[in-house]
């Protein structure tokens, strides 16, 4: 063997292990969860609302159905909860597709 040997307790890895503190009961908070919310308007028509549903949010023709008609009675229906970035990115991309069509449907966040 090469190499000079290190006396034993003296492994500069030991020095590393030393600042690990561990503590089995301590539990991770679940991180906030944000809702993605379609607010209604009078242009963009109900086909599309359905179709924004089941592109962005995976919902079935039912599922999309129930949910714009949520919007269109109450003024806005919950398309999906997710943690914030990927909440923050689902309306975007619905936003922007929306505008890319020449509709104005408005998608927006709220905190659950």
């Amino acid at each position: 063997m090469s190499g000079v040997r290190q006396p034993f307790g003296n492994d500069p890895m030991d020095d590393l292990n030393d600042d690990v503190l561990t503590h089995p009961d301590q539990k991770l908070a679940k991180p906030p969860m944000y809702k993605v919310v379609l607010n209604n308007d009078d242009y963009t028509p109900m086909e599309f609302v359905i179709h924004v549903l089941q592109k962005f949010f995976r919902k079935n023709e039912s599922e999309a159905v129930q949910i714009m008609l949520l919007v269109h009675k109450t003024g806005k229906g919950v398309a999906g909860v997710f943690p914030f970035s990927i909440a923050e990115t689902k309306v975007k991309q619905v936003n922007d597709f929306s505008k890319q069509h020449g509709f104005p449907l408005l998608t927006t966040l709220e905190q659950e």
